[in-house]
């Protein structure tokens, strides 16, 4: 680009139409920002204006474009589903959330895209519960101009892999299935009851059967059996009362013997790294630990979206959570709303 000096009270060369200005400037009374794109009257309106100091102004070189048409190029590429966008205003372009879901980033190429110079694109947190008309993210430029070049291979960072690299997953009703050893009792039963229908209807989705059976490897298995095949099946099984570091609890034989397999034990966020998560097939099985199975906010609470939005029962699904896993009271903003009100510890 080139620099070009322009003076109030003088007439203005017409090849600065389309000229960019360096800084604000106020033009017979009237404030003009930064970044404003010059028009032929905007010239002619700077040569009747009184005499002031010069100003500078930048005209594109070819190849070259303004930073609001940059950050709505680059935004194209990087906002997928869910999304709706807002300005730009001052070269940053809001992407606001369009319905009630999960926010998901590829966090690894955020950070790619982030390294190239100028181009900014900053969210909120992945995993993070967010509602239709939540401020997500923003896509903004730093300078007035900018390589097209530039821009170009920020949007192919955003584009790559399966889905773009910011999106909100809806959350999809889907039908759960609930199984507890009946070492869980009285009173604790009660509570175990209000607490998953809390989670399972706050997110949408339907409990479709509250299964108590013996601390029985059979029992569970015919239990768990009715669960996962045929018309009865349920996208996602909760149990509460295993014995999450015994290999030989009853829940564990049955998912064995049912075909199925653990994916993870345990996960690398606390409260709740005793959560355990497994498959049978299509349907994915969450182990509550104790304190998640209660009045406690948890990393449960955070898998338990991704698992209802889509995200599969896997180890790369579980891993997203060590990223701020430490939940204390300060991180409540990230769980869902039944969640914001439970108890958390300090650290």
């Amino acid at each position: 680009m080139q620099v070009v000096p322009v003076t109030p009270g003088e007439r203005a060369s017409a090849r600065l139409v389309d000229a960019v200005l360096a800084r604000d400037l106020t033009v017979t009374g009237e404030r003009w920002s930064k970044g404003r794109r010059l028009t032929a009257h905007d010239l002619e309106a700077i040569a009747r204006a009184d005499p002031g100091d010069p100003v500078s102004v930048l005209v594109p070189d070819p190849g070259e474009i303004h930073e609001d048409e940059a950050a709505i190029r680059l935004a194209a590429a990087v906002a997928g589903l869910g999304l709706v966008t807002r300005g730009p205003a001052e070269s940053r372009l809001d992407l606001i959330a369009d319905l009630d879901g999960v926010f998901n980033v590829r966090v690894a190429d955020l950070e790619r895209l982030n390294r190239i110079d100028p181009l900014e694109v900053f969210t909120v947190f992945d995993g993070q519960i967010v509602a239709r008309g939540d401020l997500v993210g923003s896509v903004k430029i730093a300078p007035h101009l900018v390589d097209a070049a530039i821009v170009d291979a920020g949007a192919r960072i955003g584009r790559d892999g399966r889905r773009q690299l910011v999106g909100v997953a809806p959350l999809v009703r889907r039908r759960v299935g609930v199984l507890v050893k009946e070492s869980v009792r009285g009173i604790a039963r009660e509570r175990f009851e209000a607490s998953v229908s809390a989670k399972i209807e706050g997110l949408g989705s339907e409990i479709v059967g509250i299964d108590y059976v013996e601390d029985d490897a059979a029992a569970v298995e015919s239990a768990m059996g009715r669960f996962v095949r045929g018309s009865d099946r349920v996208d996602l099984i909760l149990t509460a009362g295993a014995a999450s570091t015994d290999p030989l609890d009853a829940c564990f034989v049955a998912i064995g013997a049912l075909l199925g397999r653990v994916v993870r034990h345990g996960v690398p966020a606390h409260p709740g790294s005793m959560l355990w998560l497994a498959r049978i097939g299509r349907t994915a099985i969450l182990g509550l630990p104790t304190c998640g199975a209660y009045s406690k906010a948890t990393a449960a609470d955070l898998l338990l979206p991704r698992l209802l939005s889509g995200d599969p029962p896997t180890a790369r699904t579980v891993a997203k959570l060590g990223h701020g896993g430490i939940l204390t009271r300060s991180q409540r903003f990230r769980f869902p709303a039944y969640a914001r009100e439970l108890d958390a510890p300090d650290g």
